[in-house]
């Protein structure tokens, strides 16, 4: 069981199940959504997510998908893309993130050109596959 929350400690959570798809996420609405140069994210079944305490509020930031974040604070938490059966948790919000190391990048093709990673993940210019 992993467990995080937001900055304010206001949202609590618990992902249960095998996590999946941990990457590096260089899109532009990540990085706007965050105010960060990439996000780091990591995927559970929905069914496997909840809400321990507080509430989320979610933002349409496309019409593919919403995200989670705490109402009082602004912490950025979740990403769900429409009708998937998968829920993005931010990887940071984790009590341990060290549990869930980034696997890959995805859409490095937008990312900042300053953006120079030290590691040597696969990159990929879009989703993996894509």
């Amino acid at each position: 069981m992993l467990t995080g929350g937001c900055h304010c400690g206001r949202v609590r959570y618990e992902a249960a199940g095998e996590p999946f798809h941990a990457a590096w996420c260089h899109c532009t609405d990540c990085r706007r959504s965050s105010g960060a140069p990439a996000m780091a994210w990591f995927s559970v079944p929905v069914s496997g997510f909840r809400l321990v305490s507080g509430r989320l509020r979610c933002h349409a930031s496309s019409d593919r998908a919403r995200r989670g974040f705490c109402a009082d604070c602004g912490t950025s938490l979740t990403y769900h893309g429409t009708g998937l059966p998968e829920l993005d948790i931010a990887t940071a919000t984790l009590d341990d993130p060290s549990l869930q190391p980034p696997g890959d990048h995805i859409f490095f093709g937008s990312r900042i050109a300053w953006v120079i990673p030290g590691d040597d993940l696969p990159k990929h210019d879009r989703e993996r596959g894509a």
